[in-house]
């Protein structure tokens, strides 16, 4: 009899090399492999380079003291949507352009050339004053020494002789273009110094550009000789004097004083063989290689003058800086930093001064109409009178408002008397302790 078949074993089975559909059995959805996200686009354009307009007609061009004429809001939109500013934006990017991937030694032909030579004359005159005015004794203190202020009223005196010596001869033109010099020192009243000092230097340059006594050629060794040449000379200054930082709301975060240095310096590092963006944490590169690049000096000299050591707490801006792909990249960040951070800044465009070589856009305010006096007698009664949000408001020397920033004490200072009481060598606290 044969033996009984159950019905399961008759049902066809899977074939063994059959190909198991995983997804089907599981119940699992098909995996789709993810996208790489592309990192954040920054929503700022980088600003380009205007086209530098022709010197004026000197015959028709009335000279006149240079004056603030941004004394309100509206009066600083007028001024960004201006001719001036399109002049002020092509001059500073045509000379940080100048200074493309170029070492300081290598311009030094054209640095002999005889309005430079004038030039850094004139700087050097400055720097002898110093030993003219010297510091008074403060007992110690790290603000502003009042000597300052004696140092530029010598200044002040002066320049009728060196603007002489440059080919000017017209006494109101003297005027003008001396004014934006007597100012690129500090402010005398509150022994302070800011990038809006360091911005009438460079205009001073462009008064001379625009008088056709400094022709393009010149603007690598104004970028790379000249320049730097006053950054060495505001150095002894801060050191002299205890010049404060003005303001007081980090509008940098890259130095105390000054900014136009890392726009030039990463200009020149733009496409060098193996200096990168991180190698200013390299002490052996930025000894080797500081005096040559504006940008690495300024980096040397933060990490001697600090009495606490390590970018990360004394400019942490720098510190994240270094973590660009390139100097690309860094150039690009410093032309939008002086667009946004300069001249886009209200509480530093208020102290800007116009005048017929830069002059101010149609509607703009004038200090008499707002009942300011110039700017040149607003120290004679101790009072300054300054704007914010388009109401006026009165300073006394010594008292300081949040909108202008509150007096801090040099950190310039604060080394040069660690120095004096040879503490300099001493072992550093560490921020926060």
């Amino acid at each position: 009899m044969p033996s009984a078949i159950h019905a399961s074993s008759m049902a066809p089975q899977p074939e063994i090399n059959a190909p198991l559909h995983l997804g089907r059995l599981n119940g699992l959805p098909r995996l789709v492999p993810r996208k790489r996200a592309h990192p954040p686009q920054n929503p700022f354009p980088v600003p380009e380079t205007p086209p530098l307009p022709p010197p004026p007609d000197l015959e028709s061009l009335p000279f006149e003291e240079p004056s603030r004429r941004i004394l309100s809001p509206h009066d600083h939109e007028l001024f960004l949507s201006s001719p001036t500013y399109a002049l002020i934006l092509s001059f500073v990017f045509s000379l940080s352009e100048s200074a493309a991937d170029k070492k300081i030694s290598s311009v030094s032909t054209i640095s002999r050339e005889p309005q430079i030579l004038r030039l850094l004359s004139i700087l050097d005159a400055i720097g002898d004053l110093i030993l003219r005015c010297p510091p008074q004794d403060q007992g110690g203190s790290r603000f502003g020494n009042p000597a300052f202020r004696a140092f530029i009223d010598t200044v002040s005196s002066s320049g009728q002789a060196w603007h002489q010596q440059l080919g000017l001869r017209s006494t109101a033109c003297i005027q003008e273009v001396a004014s934006y010099l007597n100012h690129s020192f500090g402010d005398r009243a509150r022994i302070d110094y800011g990038s809006g000092h360091e911005l009438n230097f460079i205009i001073w340059l462009l008064c001379l550009n625009r008088l056709s006594l400094l022709p393009s050629t010149s603007f690598p060794a104004l970028a790379l000789v000249v320049f730097p040449r006053y950054i060495k000379l505001l150095r002894k200054l801060q050191s002299t004097y205890y010049l404060e930082p003005a303001g007081s709301h980090g509008v940098w975060g890259l130095d105390d004083y000054h900014f136009l240095p890392f726009l030039f310096g990463a200009s020149q590092l733009l496409h060098h063989p193996y200096i990168r963006p991180l190698s200013i944490h390299n002490e052996v590169i930025l000894e080797e290689e500081g005096d040559e690049y504006l940008y690495l000096d300024m980096i040397r000299f933060t990490m001697v003058s600090k009495t606490v050591k390590g970018l990360k707490w004394t400019q942490p801006m720098l510190d994240d800086i270094s973590g660009a792909k390139n100097w690309e990249k860094v150039e690009q960040g410093m032309r939008r930093m002086l667009v946004k951070e300069v001249l886009g800044k209200l509480p530093i465009m208020q102290h800007f001064l116009f005048g017929s070589m830069v002059p101010a856009a149609e509607g703009m305010g004038k200090e008499c109409n707002m009942g300011l006096v110039p700017k040149s007698e607003e120290y004679e009664s101790n009072e300054v009178a300054v704007h914010k949000e388009g109401a006026k408001h009165v300073h006394r020397g010594d008292e300081w408002g949040d909108c202008c920033g509150i007096k801090i004490p040099s950190t310039v200072a604060a080394s040069q008397e660690e120095k004096r009481k040879g503490e300099r060598d001493a072992l550093r606290r560490v921020p926060f302790d």
